[in-house]
């Protein structure tokens, strides 16, 4: 690996090259990722796609004048100062505004690659044509960061929103679900059996996390999310996990009261607030009638805090 300050001008010219065919390749890649659900932001880094393309031809252009057709391949991997990059091939769905902070990186550092190859150069039109495209890029990652700002039209607002029901809602629904309505029977069961607190927390816990677990795998190995745009398998499992453990515990914190029958009390009036959660989101999220899904939650609710109350008496 070489050092900024020993590359020859010749070598800095190629470097300038490699790194806006780079440049152009990854908007191209931004604005393919970008497509389907977020059409008029990907059309603005394929515009800034074609801006990188002209900046590559000039310099083609100023290499051949000075030193002939042959272009040595020097990357920004070869040359130490420069922010590894992880590749946008790995990141899939891109996220609309991730895409758009790593556009403003990019344009700031090859703004400042500009500003310090043309101060070290002698030669006057390496120097003016060097200096020229440090301004372009400054436009260039103003142009980014205004893309952070920009709103996004109706059409992508509604897609962003579909995506957020798909790959957050969702996963976190039916984690919350299982973690609030499962763990219901073997709580309460726990609780009228031992009329024990700490016993009862303990019991809690263990399905809390044990359902946490069980859900997010089951949830990351469900799909890939590459057909059903449904997002990362982990990032989905992690969600589903968490909610899961989540619904779990806040009807078993409550058992960390000695008292058993104040315990039970509380965490009987956790449970109602959960299932009251559940509903509103159903309502919110998945066009369900509020009354509907009320009933559906309540009732199924119902029937394992019976199951765990007819067992734990036994």
């Amino acid at each position: 690996m070489r050092r900024f300050e020993d590359l020859t001008e010749r070598e800095v010219l190629a470097l300038a090259i490699s790194l806006e065919e780079q440049d152009a390749r990854i908007y191209d890649d931004f604005a393919e990722g970008l497509q389907e659900n977020f059409p008029e932001q990907a059309e603005k880094f394929k515009q800034l796609r074609r801006e990188e393309d002209g900046h590559r031809h000039r310099l083609l252009d100023l290499f051949r004048s000075r030193f002939g057709d042959h272009v040595p391949l020097i990357r920004r991997e070869d040359v130490r100062g420069f922010v590894k990059r992880r590749p946008v091939w790995l990141t899939r769905p891109l996220g609309l505004k991730a895409v758009q902070k790593q556009a403003e990186l990019m344009e700031l550092e090859t703004k400042q690659f500009y500003e310090v190859a043309a101060r070290r150069t002698t030669d006057a039109g390496i120097r003016q044509l060097l200096g020229d495209l440090a301004e372009e890029e400054r436009h260039h990652a103003s142009a980014a960061e205004r893309l952070g700002a920009t709103r996004m039209s109706e059409e992508e607002t509604a897609q962003q929103q579909r995506l957020f029901v798909l790959q957050v809602v969702q996963p976190g629904l039916a984690g919350l679900m299982d973690g609030s309505v499962s763990t219901l029977a073997p709580l309460f069961a726990a609780a009228f059996a031992t009329h024990n607190s700490w016993e009862t927390f303990l019991v809690g816990i263990a399905a809390s996390v044990g359902a946490g677990i069980s859900m997010g795998f089951a949830e990351a190995l469900s799909d890939d999310g590459s057909l059903t745009g449904r997002g990362h398998p982990w990032a989905r499992g992690l969600v589903c996990g968490l909610m899961t453990a989540l619904g779990g515990l806040g009807h078993t914190l409550p058992y960390l009261i000695p008292d058993v029958r104040t315990a039970t009390a509380v965490a009987v009036a956790v449970v109602l607030v959960e299932l009251g959660v559940i509903s509103w989101v159903r309502h919110k999220y998945m066009d369900t009638p509020l009354s509907s899904a009320a009933v559906q939650v309540m009732l199924g609710g119902l029937l394992v805090f019976l199951v765990g109350i007819l067992i734990g008496s036994s």
